[in-house]
């Protein structure tokens, strides 16, 4: 049985952190999977209640290495399905089943989606949503030289993910 006490100060300690927590999460994986990350957390947090400290700075810092392995758990699935992916791409361009047309849109999305989260929203709002850098910087909140250099790298990133995607399709 879960003393009323622990249940209270977990309250507590994620009334208190949830925003940080969030902010955490939304640094490190897509911000549409933090939400659900905060979320794995909280049950996660639930199920562990008896071990949660007294004070309250433990009691922050036990919610944050719960956050650790919640994102290194979902980092590790990311990598699963990438390697799935890979695969299938593999296996139904050799079965001859996959048009070329529908591979570049599944590349390019599939490339965005390695970028860094802020790297890769930055790309979307300026060749998806047809924002100047600009003002996809003021979407994200950031300095418009912080968007340019982080655009720039972006594209690097993505030239050089599609020249090793081309050169590996050569060889098949």
């Amino acid at each position: 049985m879960v003393a009323r006490d622990a249940v209270a100060r977990l309250e507590d300690a994620l009334e208190t952190n949830q925003y940080d927590i969030l902010r955490y999460f939304e640094r490190r994986m897509a911000t549409e999977d933090a939400a659900d990350a905060l979320g794995d957390l909280m049950l996660t947090a639930w199920r562990r209640v008896d071990t949660l400290p007294v004070d309250v700075e433990q009691a922050r810092m036990w919610l944050f290495g719960i956050a650790r392995l919640v994102q290194s758990n979902s980092a590790r699935g990311d990598q699963r399905r990438h390697r799935l992916t890979d695969r299938l791409r593999t296996a139904l361009v050799a079965a001859g089943q996959h048009t070329a047309a529908a591979d570049h849109g599944l590349e390019v999305r599939d490339a965005i989606s390695r970028l860094e989260p802020d790297q890769g929203e930055l790309i979307r709002l300026v060749h998806w949503e047809g924002f100047a850098i600009a003002d996809a910087a003021a979407i994200l909140d950031i300095p418009a030289s912080t968007a340019r250099s982080r655009y720039q790298r972006a594209r690097s990133d993505l030239a050089e993910a599609f020249s090793s995607h081309d050169t590996a399709r050569s060889h098949l």
